[in-house]
């Protein structure tokens, strides 16, 4: 009885430490921030990611794999426009999650409205 109890409880450690590693996420927001502004991406998304023009879209409180997602197809030629394949032929895969990070916990200025 003793040995299935301490086989059961550390069987339950492993998982419950396995299931935090999923939630860890990718990235260094701080070097994102950093990485935004030095790439130049504040020109057209705005400071923050909060465009104010309609012809760019609004990053801030986008989620992190959506915007890794999308800078590795304009980077890979899935996605087309040649602005954004430009800017994104210069990143690497860590300025991309960081980046990512970045803008996703920046605070948007889309709301949705619930009644």
């Amino acid at each position: 009885m003793t040995r299935r109890l301490v086989f059961s409880l550390g069987l339950l450690s492993c998982l419950l430490f396995s299931v935090q590693a999923f939630a860890i996420e990718f990235g260094d927001a701080r070097a994102g921030g950093q990485k935004y502004q030095q790439k130049g991406c504040t020109n057209c998304h705005g400071e923050g990611g909060r465009s104010s023009a309609p012809t760019f879209p609004i990053l801030a409180g986008q989620y992190s794999d959506y915007l890794v997602e999308a800078l590795q197809g304009y980077k890979e030629g899935d996605r087309k426009n040649p602005m954004m394949a430009g800017m994104a032929a210069g990143l690497s895969e860590e300025d991309m999650y960081d980046i990512a990070a970045y803008l996703s916990r920046e605070e948007s200025a889309l709301t949705t409205l619930h009644k």
